[in-house]
């Protein structure tokens, strides 16, 4: 079950979100915690299993670690790393190894395709940032076993992020209060989150693939603006979509009193591929630097060193997004870039250069995400500076622009900080205008049922893009 689904939209969330309101304050935590555990039954009822054996380990190796000394500290810690990390390699990369093992030495001949859990990335993560807290000494272990499950297994940020750090929650998973202000932002943002992933993300994805499906003999004839138009769709799509699920999912926990960090900070606005990192993804950024990168040793040793400590975070940053050697590739690809800017460019690069720069290289990046296969990555990469003889352009692509060029448009406005601008200043000028206030007044009025409206629709018809019917 995703969040832009029929039975998720109009079954789960509102019966729980009206359990949720309906009961008395002592019933809260575990009304929230049946219907996460419900949600990922959704999926398949024996991982719930899963999420509640790490959610015990981790209570149990938080709990030995704070209450030992010296070097079983470390044991203990070592062990919750084991644990963890050893069932999400299973889970997520044995199937890869494997393929690989039986690629090179044609054994073994029968590979297992293991089925990945949901969610397993991101609670794994938040159980290990939490058990690394409490042997840093910078949180107290949780004693109650169902509130730790709850903190790993809150459906709100499950699919795609936030990653959630414990601290960010813990007194909130013990006291929090949710106001009708806070209900409102809520539904709002999780309104603009459902809209940017439906009707924005979806129609972009769905353009993207028209212009270059995957493993068709297609892919590898189209002219060079189809390569170029396609990747430009699915660059606005990514964001869009990982975006729009940490809006949702914000919007979820606001509205019951949960306030979950920002994930992205407008990245197509940044001024350098560093900036750019700064922007996306936030927790993932986050969580690479204070549990990988800074206890390598940061940036507070020699340049060799430093490069390591990055070459290591660029590595596991590429695996942790998937189980192809295309995802390492991208990290390392990343970390040439990121190493250039340190130690050569500097500070050096007008602002308007570095913004152009760092936009073409996330681009090419994004080349470089969305093809796991090296045949086709190789036929897009020739294709996209005219290597494959197909031409510039012709009648077919030059049609798909003009029919999606609204699309386009909206789609570029929905990545800039355009519409929190527009807000707020209209927010400031309500104060002192009556006619403004009455306007900024109906607009948060009907936004969010507007939005859920259209969102709905478009859902209903799938790929439908209604940004077709605005055409030249």
């Amino acid at each position: 079950m995703v969040f832009s689904s029929f039975a998720f939209l109009l079954i789960f969330f509102p019966v729980h979100l009206a359990a949720y309101l309906l009961v008395p304050e002592k019933f809260k935590n575990p009304v929230l915690l049946a219907s996460s555990l419900i949600f990922y039954a959704w999926g398949g009822p024996r991982y719930v299993l899963l999420i509640c054996f790490e959610a015990l380990a981790s209570w149990f190796f938080a709990l030995r670690i704070e209450s030992s000394e010296g070097t079983m500290r470390r044991v203990w810690l070592i062990g919750e790393l084991v644990c963890l990390l050893g069932l999400l390699g299973y889970f997520k990369y044995w199937t890869w190894i494997l393929t690989n093992t039986h690629n090179l030495f044609g054994a073994p001949a029968d590979i297992p395709q293991i089925v990945l859990p949901i969610g397993i990335s991101f609670y794994t993560f938040q159980l290990i940032s939490y058990v690394v807290d409490v042997y840093r000494g910078t949180i107290a272990a949780q004693r109650n076993y169902g509130k730790l499950l709850l903190y790993c297994s809150l459906f709100h940020q499950c699919i795609a992020g936030p990653i959630v750090r414990y601290e960010t929650v813990a007194h909130e998973i013990e006291h929090r209060h949710a106001s009708e202000r806070d209900l409102y932002e809520g539904v709002r943002r999780f309104s603009i989150g459902l809209a940017k992933k439906c009707v924005l993300a979806n129609a972009c994805a769905s353009v993207c693939d028209s212009v270059l499906p995957i493993g068709s003999p297609s892919l590898a004839t189209q002219v060079m603006s189809g390569y170029w138009l396609g990747m430009l769709f699915y660059a606005l799509q990514i964001y869009l979509d990982f975006s729009a699920y940490s809006d949702m999912a914000i919007g979820m926990g606001r509205m019951i009193g949960f306030h979950y960090l920002e994930n992205f900070d407008h990245p197509y606005q940044c001024s350098s591929v560093q900036d750019f990192w700064r922007r996306w993804h936030i927790s993932l950024s986050s969580f690479f630097r204070d549990y990988v990168y800074i206890p390598l040793g940061g940036s507070r040793c020699s340049d060799v060193e430093i490069i390591r400590n990055m070459a290591v975070v660029w590595f596991l940053t590429g695996m942790w997004h998937g189980a192809s050697w295309n995802y390492i590739l991208w990290g390392l690809y990343f970390l040439g870039f990121l190493l250039l800017e340190r130690f050569v460019i500097k500070d050096r690069m007008p602002r308007l250069l570095g913004h152009v720069c760092a936009l073409l290289v996330v681009y090419f990046g994004w080349v470089l995400f969305k093809f796991e296969d090296f045949g086709d990555l190789g036929s897009v990469l020739a294709g996209m500076v005219g290597g494959n003889g197909a031409g510039l352009t012709n009648l077919t692509i030059h049609t798909v622009f003009l029919q999606n060029i609204f699309l386009l448009a909206f789609s570029i406005l929905a990545c800039t900080g355009f519409g929190s601008w527009l807000r707020g200043r209209l927010s400031s000028a309500a104060g002192s205008n009556d006619l403004v206030l009455t306007i900024f007044g109906v607009l948060e009025m009907i936004m969010p049922p507007l939005l859920l409206l259209v969102s709905l629709i478009s859902l209903a018809g799938a790929s439908y893009n209604p940004f077709i019917y605005f055409q030249f």
